[in-house]
């Protein structure tokens, strides 16, 4: 049997997995704002020069810019430039993190479950898209590393979320 004590232990680190989940979104929104901003500005201003464009073989506005900055370099691919589905990545970026916050509000452990997975298929699309930068656009991208980041740390966070949550499950049941 968990006494209070260790109850509200298990509570309070819930909350802080969850307040770090809703952090590290916040920031992953911000970096595909950062991202969708660049290339628009490179597309309105060829000479635009992104905080990130460090050095030729260090730019970011050289991959948002690329044909794999939009669809994942995919959708161009299969329905053509022009298709409404070839956004930016950064467009399904934003609404990933959204996501990924609004299934956060809930004390569910099926979501939790579903956030985790969606998460967890999340660094799928980071090492395609890493593979792209390394190998094939031969570039470094900080932005793009960073996302990467934010995403393994949700996972570390989406799996250590629903650890609590069966945790917090096991001690109401008892």
């Amino acid at each position: 049997m968990v006494d209070h004590k260790g109850r509200q232990a298990v509570v309070g680190n819930y909350r802080k997995i969850r307040l770090a989940m809703m952090l590290l979104a916040f920031i992953g929104i911000g970096l595909s704002l950062y991202a969708l901003y660049v290339e628009v500005m490179k597309e309105s201003d060829a000479a635009y020069q992104a905080m990130c464009d460090i050095s030729p073989s260090i730019s970011c506005s050289k991959v948002f810019t690329s044909k794999y900055g939009r669809g994942f370099g995919i959708i161009g691919e299969l329905l053509g430039d022009d298709h409404i589905m070839n956004q930016p990545n950064s467009i399904p970026g934003i609404i990933f993190y959204s996501l990924i916050i609004v299934l956060g509000e809930t004390k569910s452990l099926k979501v939790a479950k579903v956030q985790r997975t969606v998460i967890s298929l999340s660094n799928l699309m980071s090492a395609y898209l890493a593979y792209l930068l390394y190998f094939v656009l031969k570039d470094f991208c900080v932005v793009c590393v960073s996302t990467y980041i934010v995403n393994i740390l949700l996972t570390t966070l989406a799996f250590m979320r629903v650890s609590a949550l069966q945790r917090l499950s096991k001690i109401k049941t008892k």
